[in-house]
């Protein structure tokens, strides 16, 4: 006579806890990923705004705007035009003060590094990248590319693209309204600076939802970026 030989359900049902155990560790540990990237964008965000009131409070003027930067901060190498607004070049600014930002704001001791003044396209050495994605550029200027755009121009501080859409809806949760077209905490189409790729608004591959309460929107759109609106 022959022997059937195979698995016994006690084997099976030991085999099926462990795939289980597993998986649940891997969707665990996304988890904690996803938590340590809002965490950390987040960070970001308030040491930036931070920065800006720090040297706002003593200086009486925008970093990167500051008129008498090389005079009052040693290393500084460049000086905005004192208008009261950190501009581009593309915007109408004499020079990239949203470039100079990062020099004024680091020889002054406001951030961490040594950047220097170098005008677009942005790179390591001028610009801080966001935590998120490494190879972009955050963003602190004077303009309107905020929410829905049409909004009055405002100093805002960028998070720079390539971010997913359900990282910025928490982080938008966790922060402000959870609307990204409104608060302080709003969807932004930046493209990260040196040629990067605009985030979509709204529709295929949009990064919110738009209508009567619009949210941020399918989770598998990963380049998205955002902006934190000052005063």
């Amino acid at each position: 006579m022959r022997r059937q030989t195979g698995f016994t359900l006690i084997e099976i049902a030991i085999v099926m806890v462990i795939i289980g155990l597993l998986l649940g560790g891997m969707l665990k540990g996304q988890e904690l990923i996803a938590s340590a990237r809002v965490r950390s964008l987040i960070s970001q965000q308030d040491s930036v705004k931070a920065a800006y009131f720090g040297f706002l409070d003593r200086f009486r003027t925008p970093p990167g705007d500051y008129n008498l930067a090389t005079t009052h901060i040693a290393g500084a190498t460049t000086n905005g035009n004192g208008n009261g607004q950190i501009e581009s070049v593309l915007g109408g600014g004499a020079l990239d003060e949203h470039i100079a930002v990062w020099e004024h704001l680091s020889r002054a001791g406001f951030i961490n590094g040594a950047y220097n003044y170098a005008a677009v396209p942005e790179t390591p050495t001028s610009v801080p990248t966001n935590v998120y994605a490494h190879v972009r550029y955050i963003q602190l200027i004077f303009d309107n590319v905020y929410g829905a755009g049409a909004g009055a121009p405002r100093h805002n501080i960028k998070t720079g693209n390539q971010i997913p859409a359900q990282i910025l809806a928490e982080i938008d949760r966790k922060i402000d309204d959870g609307n990204p077209v409104g608060g302080t905490f709003q969807f932004s189409s930046y493209n990260g600076g040196a040629g990067g790729v605009a985030p979509i608004s709204t529709g295929v591959g949009g990064c919110y939802a738009a209508g009567p309460a619009p949210y941020w929107g399918d989770p598998t759109v990963t380049n998205c970026g955002a902006a934190t609106l000052l005063q």
